[in-house]
């Protein structure tokens, strides 16, 4: 039987909600279940925030910095690079504090905070992924309007909705979960205060919480995607009708390695929160979670990099320089 140094937990019956006591504070479980593993895990979370805190660092630097670099499929991309900086800080750095000191709680407001900053930043990658999706499409499928329909102007405007358009939507989504009553275990058997574990703590019927979690998620995360394959099902079109295989190549090239980012951060996060409750299982979720919030901000700077011959060369010149 494992025993961790946790709090004095509340009793797991749930009282009558008349002498429900206010609950004060959650403990993150996080990947206690193996205590033989706590330092490895650490060292390997460490490694893995300082890789993406530094790759996609360079990567913003480089969009920002270099003249070659000054165009909306790289203007996008570096505000994506930004966005996963912030993503990541909101969930590892709290996991690694957990790790070291074997302290898990976290309090009420701490949580809901760190619940709101994921729901916003995970809307605006959404958003942002789609827009990029819209870039491609622009680019690719109406070259001659492209310097006019994407203008410096338009790609502010597009980058600035999608940071702003989530953020009143997801603070009373969180002020929401964050009123009902609290009873029971305050265990979250997950790494960071996720809706689908944080819901499970709730006392009561949460049935119109977990309705408007789904509301949320199709018109949030679904409706995006949806508009990322018609655009690149109209993309893909486009490309097989050119004649020059180069031309081909290059177009198939610049797609793909968008189109990978937007099967691992999608891909996750919908299964995530769009399967039967049933079905919900606190090692699956922490799988999941972890390709959407870590996996995804690793991998973009390798994808996006290695693949691209214009991002390699300044980078080359940044390194020179």
């Amino acid at each position: 039987m494992l025993n961790l140094p946790f709090p004095q937990m509340k009793h797991q019956e749930k009282p009558p909600e008349d002498n429900l006591t206010e609950l004060i504070e959650f403990v993150l479980l996080d990947f206690a279940d193996v205590p033989h593993l706590q330092w490895l895990l650490f060292g390997l979370f460490l490694v893995i925030y300082i890789i993406i805190v530094m790759s996609n660092g360079i990567i913003f630097l480089i969009t920002k910095l270099d003249p070659s670099l000054q165009t909306p499929m790289y203007f996008f991309l570096g505000n994506f690079s930004f966005l996963e900086i912030c993503y990541v800080s909101v969930t590892l750095p709290r996991m690694l504090m957990n790790l070291w000191t074997q302290r898990r709680t976290i309090s009420l407001v701490a949580c809901a905070s760190q619940m709101c900053c994921i729901l916003v930043l995970g809307t605006t990658e959404c958003f942002l992924l789609a827009v990029m999706a819209y870039d491609r499409y622009m680019a690719i499928c109406n070259p001659l309007h492209y310097p006019l329909m994407m203008n410096h102007k338009t790609c502010i405007q597009l980058a600035a909705g999608s940071w702003i358009s989530g953020i009143p939507v997801q603070i009373g989504q969180t002020v929401q979960i964050f009123t009902l009553p609290f009873c029971g275990s305050n265990l979250i058997d997950h790494f960071f205060c996720d809706i689908p574990p944080v819901l499970k703590l709730a006392c009561g019927n949460t049935f119109g919480n977990e309705m408007m979690v789904y509301i949320v998620v199709v018109l949030i995360v679904t409706v995006p995607f949806l508009l990322i394959l018609i655009s690149y099902s109209k993309i893909i079109s486009t490309i097989l009708k050119l004649h020059s295989a180069t031309s081909r190549a290059k177009a198939f090239s610049t797609c793909s390695s968008h189109l990978t980012v937007v099967v691992l951060f999608f891909g996750s996060a919908i299964i995530t929160y769009l399967r039967p409750k049933a079905s919900h299982s606190a090692r699956i979720d922490k799988v999941l979670s972890l390709f959407y919030t870590v996996v995804t901000p690793l991998f973009n700077p390798l994808i996006y990099s290695l693949r691209n011959k214009e991002v390699i060369t300044a980078l080359r010149k940044l390194l020179c320089k």
